[in-house]
């Protein structure tokens, strides 16, 4: 079991997270997980964590199948299992429409085969073997890994309906949740139908007492992420569809902001944890308790994180050795 943070954190220049990732061990995380969107890439900050601090796990949440080739996704990967031995973790995702189409100009086209091919292939080249074939949405042609890793990564698949979590315990070592409750986690866990699978979920974790700004933030959060088809078709499968139809319906008419302020404050306070610190840390701990075996905090911005100083205590306070 562990306890994750996603870096970069909002609004902090990567060199400026040198000090908060060589204190995060002795604050009792265990995990370093990278998102990728508009921001930093997944590697780059992974790799300085891992000159950084010596004894963090370290893993991309995600790296999108379509936005690189399962060669270079593999090179990269290659590349950060070296640097950081036995502590790095590849997280593969289908990504978005939006970011996938919008953003990098490549069609967004069978989601589900294109992660379960980009899977099978990029495990094989880290297995250090020849990757020689036609799969059913992309063919390679005799790539191998020239220093494939001794001990290959594990590779988790971010996963949001029952499909892709079945694939994830089949095929991958695990998954990556995210968009989800505490009381969520069995089913997804069902889906998933593997015990041994490693199993990680981003938590979005505003730490303040301040119930107004954590909700003002948490519906304009909701109505920009769970708008997007998959993370809509995820909510309908966990109950939440009835919830979120008033959001749907201004989103579609092009009110973004009513879309934000039809959000429940339930849908809210079941996505986003919020509260002191320690009324937060508290939370974050029942994800462990569901059966994820590392939920990794997702900091958002709150009026106490003023600067570098506050924004460690905050982190600290949040930890498992926070407690003490």
């Amino acid at each position: 079991m562990g306890w994750g943070l996603t870096i970069p954190l909002t609004g902090v220049a990567l060199p400026a997270h040198a000090d908060l990732v060589r204190a995060l061990a002795a604050f009792g995380y265990t995990d370093l997980w990278s998102a990728e969107t508009n921001g930093a890439d997944a590697f780059t900050p992974l790799a300085l964590a891992s000159a950084w601090e010596p004894t963090l796990r370290l893993g991309t949440a995600i790296v999108p199948v379509f936005t690189r080739g399962p060669a270079l996704i593999a090179m990269s990967a290659a590349a950060l299992a070296a640097a950081a031995p036995g502590r790095f973790v590849l997280g593969l995702g289908a990504s978005s429409p939006v970011i996938v189409g919008n953003w990098n100009g490549i069609a967004y086209e069978q989601p589900y085969r294109r992660t379960r091919d980009v899977l099978r292939a990029v495990r094989a080249a880290l297995a250090g073997e020849r990757v020689d074939g036609t799969f059913d949405t992309f063919t390679i042609k005799r790539f191998k890994l020239e220093q494939a890793p001794a001990s290959p990564p594990p590779i988790l698949l971010a996963a949001l309906r029952p499909q892709m979590l079945r694939l994830a315990g089949r095929e991958a070592d695990g998954a990556i949740l995210n968009w989800l409750s505490a009381g969520d986690v069995r089913q997804c866990l069902d889906a998933v139908a593997n015990p041994d699978a490693d199993v990680v979920a981003r938590v979005f974790v505003c730490p303040t007492a301040d119930a107004d700004h954590a909700r003002r933030l948490g519906k304009l959060l909701i109505s920009t992420y769970l708008t997007v088809p998959a993370y809509a078709a995820f909510q309908d499968w966990l109950g939440r569809g009835a919830a979120l139809a008033a959001m749907h319906e201004r989103w579609a008419a092009g009110d973004r902001a009513g879309a934000a302020a039809a959000v429940p404050d339930e849908v809210v306070d079941d996505l986003v944890v919020h509260g002191t610190p320690e009324q937060c840390r508290d939370q974050v701990q029942a994800y462990l308790d569901a059966g994820v075996r590392t939920p990794t905090i997702a900091l958002l911005p709150t009026p106490e994180a003023s600067d570098p100083a506050a924004v460690l205590e905050l982190v600290r306070r949040l930890g498992p050795a926070g407690a003490g």
